[in-house]
């Protein structure tokens, strides 16, 4: 895949703290998004991932911050993986106003939890696999 999946958000004015800037736990919820919107357009749906028995855990997650956002603004989060084998993969994020500035980067690493046993599963990619009908949205 050229281009990671990206999913636009406007950034709304309740979720802006007392300085003007999107509060940090928002920012968690738009890459939160992204990474749910990415698993839709691959064909993944959480309900066939519960049928399954399986679902998404975030184990880990960097946040580094660029430049503000603020209400009204325009900001397109991406959202692309990596998999390296084993248990785990990583997921990088990037959030971008509408002229092109960097504001944040979100960087975390998931795992495939087997929801019967509450363990990891040991090939996550497998399970995506059988699961999506597009599988370029996640880098496969």
């Amino acid at each position: 895949m050229s281009e990671p999946f990206t999913v636009a958000i406007t950034v709304r004015g309740y979720e802006t703290d007392s300085q003007g800037h999107l509060n940090t736990s928002v920012y968690m919820q738009y890459a939160e998004h992204a990474r749910w919107a990415a698993l839709e357009a691959a064909g993944i749906r959480q309900s066939a991932m519960l049928e399954k028995g399986v679902g998404p855990v975030n184990l880990e997650t960097n946040m580094r911050f660029h430049r503000e956002l603020r209400a009204g603004d325009e900001v397109r989060v991406s959202c692309a993986f990596s998999w390296s084998g084993g248990k785990t993969f990583r997921i990088e994020q990037r959030l971008t106003k509408a002229d092109g500035t960097l504001a944040a980067e979100v960087n975390s690493v998931g795992g495939l939890l087997d929801l019967q046993s509450r363990r990891l599963v040991a090939d996550p990619l497998t399970h995506f696999e059988a699961l999506a009908a597009d599988m370029d949205v996640l880098g496969l």
